[in-house]
């Protein structure tokens, strides 16, 4: 990404408002990465590691979300994954994302939301060390639509919001849904 993208995506950071302090913390560590690295978007950057997108997707008709059983993590999560070159800002890769992993094209709109900020490890792979991914998350609301896994999904389906529970959850999902249930969203930070 661009300098001016750099400063897009920490300008969005600032405006943000976090729900906790563990997700303030999340906060300060994006600011830092995103204003300090030399190349915070390269998928190639480890040390500590790099940014990454990702979307909630809410089907408002029957309060219901759309997750994918995420192939190599063994998780439930929301779609979402690096930040390629050709992305023109971190809302662009969450869409790209979306689709690859499940068919669902999000349209680009002038209200785009970030919704949730997370960190996170990800556990060495054989030709990559372990690192974090600092995952901005973005909220799209959407009709209910038909979905196929694609890319690192195994499987891809709505799930009431409401019936969300369970082991297969990450912790950091499991904050974004305590968002989604009671309904009030930090105020979000707009592009």
């Amino acid at each position: 990404m661009s300098e001016t993208q750099r400063a897009s995506l920490a300008s969005l950071l600032h405006s943000y408002a976090p729900a906790d302090a563990r997700e303030a913390g999340h906060q300060r560590r994006m600011l830092e990465l995103v204003q300090s690295a030399s190349d915070p978007f390269a998928r190639t950057s480890f040390d500590p590691g790099h940014f990454t997108a990702s979307a909630f997707i809410v089907s408002p008709k029957d309060a219901s979300i759309l997750l994918v059983f995420h192939g190599k993590l063994k998780k439930w999560l929301q779609p979402g994954g690096h930040v390629d070159p050709s992305d023109a800002d971190i809302f662009a890769a969450a869409r790209r994302e979306t689709l690859e992993e499940t068919g669902v094209a999000l349209d680009p709109n002038d209200d785009d939301l970030l919704f949730d900020l997370d960190v996170h490890l990800i556990p060495s792979r054989a030709h990559e060390p372990a690192h974090e991914h600092f995952d901005v998350r973005t909220l799209w609301l959407s009709n209910r639509e038909e979905v196929r896994a694609g890319s690192d999904a195994l499987e891809v389906r709505w799930h009431p919001i409401d019936e969300l529970a369970g082991e297969n959850l990450d912790e950091s999902l499991g904050r974004a849904l305590r968002k989604l249930r009671s309904g009030l969203f930090p105020p979000p930070a707009r592009r």
